[in-house]
């Protein structure tokens, strides 16, 4: 059974009086008054059963118990003090792993890491690229980056961006004979497909063009993959804002049509509620939500223009 310690209170208001050998300059320091101090004093006094102070002609002079126990207790307070400090340190900073998916780190993440290590030298940053869901509560990891609903029981979510489905290709499908001038002119190239053929089946129906074959062009299973083959000029692909947004904005992709569909499953910042005001987590959310809304921004300059077709059931 641990021993009854005196009161923290007591402990710095006696610390504080045999610094400043007054009551009233310890009072000034503490923020409480003259009376509250030498209370404090007294009832740590008549706990141990020893006298910490002599009053003498209005001076305050400490017993030679006293000083013994200022050893004592001084070096206690810096020890709470120091401890404290790299607490709130590894809070502020420190290792900080987030899980993703293989196609956010690859589309979104990777491009920006440089940028977060120079405005925030003290986290150490740990990207985990998995299509697993993490479990918080077994493993080491702090926050997450997730694609869905945004139905997370349990945990703090926050919006990383609305998102739409649009087509994308590279700039050099815009000229040429077989340039795409028009929604139909599409079905000339290879279409790149995720998953499977209903997205395209979908957006095409939307733009008015019916009953299309769209058995064409490869089958890829990660969006990041779909999206490079578009850069390489292999074919013509649809994209969701997010993924897509780095490549547009450096002129790799283009959009050759303003039609999209509005899609409901978008990408969401994760973490237990528990840890959710960690300074660190924080820290990482916020610029994670400044990258998104600078990307929108920058969009927007390139003449960014989306005409919802359809939304997605």
């Amino acid at each position: 059974m641990r021993p009854r310690l005196p009161s923290l209170n007591a402990l710095k208001a006696f610390e504080a009086a045999a610094r400043h050998e007054s009551f009233t300059r310890a009072a000034e320091e503490l923020c409480v008054t003259q009376g509250a101090v030498s209370q404090q004093v007294k009832a740590l006094e008549a706990e141990l059963a020893i006298k910490l102070f002599n009053r003498e002609r209005q001076r305050l002079i400490i017993t030679e118990a006293g000083r013994d126990y200022l050893t004592i207790v001084r070096d206690a307070l810096d020890r709470i003090a120091v401890g404290t400090e790299r607490l709130l340190q590894r809070q502020n900073a420190g290792v900080l792993t987030v899980s993703t998916s293989p196609d956010f780190a690859a589309k979104w993440l990777v491009h920006r890491l440089g940028h977060f290590a120079e405005a925030h030298v003290g986290i150490d940053l740990r990207v985990s690229a998995t299509m697993h869901h993490v479990d918080f509560a077994r493993e080491d990891v702090d926050m997450a980056v997730r694609h869905g609903d945004g139905n997370w029981p349990g945990l703090d979510a926050a919006q990383l961006s609305s998102e739409r489905l649009f087509a994308v290709c590279s700039p050099k499908l815009l000229s040429g004979r077989r340039r795409l001038g028009k929604p139909a002119d599409i079905l000339k190239f290879p279409l790149l497909h995720l998953d499977n053929r209903t997205d395209w089946t979908k957006w095409l129906r939307a733009v008015g063009i019916g009953d299309a074959d769209v058995t064409h062009g490869p089958v890829l299973n990660r969006a990041s993959m779909v999206i490079d083959a578009a850069i390489n000029g292999q074919g013509v692909a649809l994209a969701r804002t997010t993924l897509a947004a780095w490549d547009l904005i450096n002129g790799r992709l283009v959009r050759p049509f303003p039609d999209s569909i509005r899609i409901s499953k978008t990408y969401w910042i994760v973490c237990p509620k528990a840890t959710a005001s960690l300074p660190k987590i924080v820290t990482f959310r916020d610029w994670l939500l400044a990258e998104a809304s600078q990307d929108l921004r920058q969009l927007k300059k390139l003449g960014w223009s989306l005409k919802t077709v359809e939304a997605e059931r």
